[in-house]
């Protein structure tokens, strides 16, 4: 395995990182046995990279169980932020949720310290002062060892470094957006971004969600168990670009996984790429891709099928500003919206 430098932290992680949301039982393998093995064997091959979420059901417990024993050789990443209950103070990124969900996190995950802690998504209601605050107290505690950003569009992610330079606060170390062969949008300004602050960027989403994996074909049944709730795994346009890159990946020798893979990877401000396998079968296929290195002839070709910078289609999880959630953020009132 050649381990990378996640950002500037020092800290040496795996190209392929581990996502958990699928050890979830309510959404992913139903049997937590089952996903410690996995885990076992993922990092039997090397991976040493793990990243979960409080908002993920009872991930961040099958995860703990997974680690005992193996914790000290596991860069373990988790987030906050996202609603884990009925009672409104209980999601966001304000210094009063921060402390009690790290003790949570900390509980569940059967851990002393958390390497990497993880806005899941912005808050625009919480001033970044607050959040970076309570986040830098955590590092000085030694109960997290760095701090990382999910979603943050780039205009936030300087100011935030902006903030912390002012402020003599830590500041973020990573960001984690979503990249695939179908959305490349981070290439034209986030990664930018955070190759020019130094940030170890962590990518969700590499095998589009399941459309990547070569069981999504136009025409055919969509067996994903998540098509019923996302409107992106049945975009007509997405399923178009799929059967260009079907083809190339063909010609390239290679299955949909391994291409899609290497895709996310070779970009130089990526550090790692996050694999969701739900079985061993899963895991055992994208594991064999771990050598596969794309040329420049099989990049242009798909430069071609999806320009640089652009996104096929919008993905449903992605996060999205107020000012295009909230009509009357982009509306003058009625009276005002004439010339004269």
């Amino acid at each position: 395995m050649q381990y990378r430098t996640l950002g500037r932290t020092g800290i040496k992680v795996s190209p392929y990182a581990l996502g958990t949301l699928m050890y979830a039982t309510s959404v992913g393998n139903a049997d937590p046995g089952d996903s410690i093995r996995i885990l076992h064997k993922a990092l039997d091959a090397g991976i040493n990279f793990v990243d979960t979420a409080d908002a993920y059901g009872d991930s961040e417990e099958v995860v703990g169980k997974a680690l005992q024993g193996r914790r000290d050789r596991v860069v373990l990443a988790t987030k906050f932020a996202r609603p884990t209950g009925e009672d409104p103070n209980q999601q966001g990124a304000s210094r009063r949720w921060i402390m009690r969900a790290v003790e949570d996190s900390l509980r569940r995950l059967q851990t002393d310290y958390i390497d990497l802690y993880q806005v899941h998504r912005p808050d625009p209601a919480t001033d970044v002062e607050e959040t970076l605050s309570a986040l830098s107290d955590l590092i000085h505690s030694g109960k997290v060892r760095a701090i990382g950003t999910s979603g943050l569009p780039p205009s936030d992610i300087v100011e935030a470094q902006w903030v912390a330079e002012r402020r003599g606060l830590e500041r973020f170390r990573t960001e984690q957006p979503v990249y695939s062969l179908l959305n490349r949008g981070i290439e034209r300004e986030v990664l930018p971004v955070a190759q020019r602050y130094g940030l170890g960027t962590l990518v969700w989403g590499p095998l589009g969600q399941g459309l990547l994996t070569g069981r999504v074909r136009k025409g055919g049944a969509n067996d994903l168990s998540r098509a019923r709730y996302f409107k992106h795994l049945n975009d007509e346009r997405r399923l178009d670009v799929v059967e260009r890159l079907v083809p190339l990946a063909r010609e390239a020798g290679l299955p949909m996984t391994h291409l899609a893979m290497a895709f996310t990877i070779a970009h130089p401000g990526v550090t790692s790429a996050l694999l969701g396998a739900r079985t061993e079968e899963q895991l055992d296929d994208l594991l064999a891709g771990l050598d596969v290195a794309l040329s420049d002839d099989v990049l242009d070709r798909i430069d071609e099928i999806v320009p640089p910078g652009t996104d096929v289609g919008a993905v449903d999880q992605a996060y999205l500003p107020p000012a295009l959630l909230v009509p009357a953020l982009r509306r003058r009132p009625a009276a005002e919206r004439s010339a004269t």
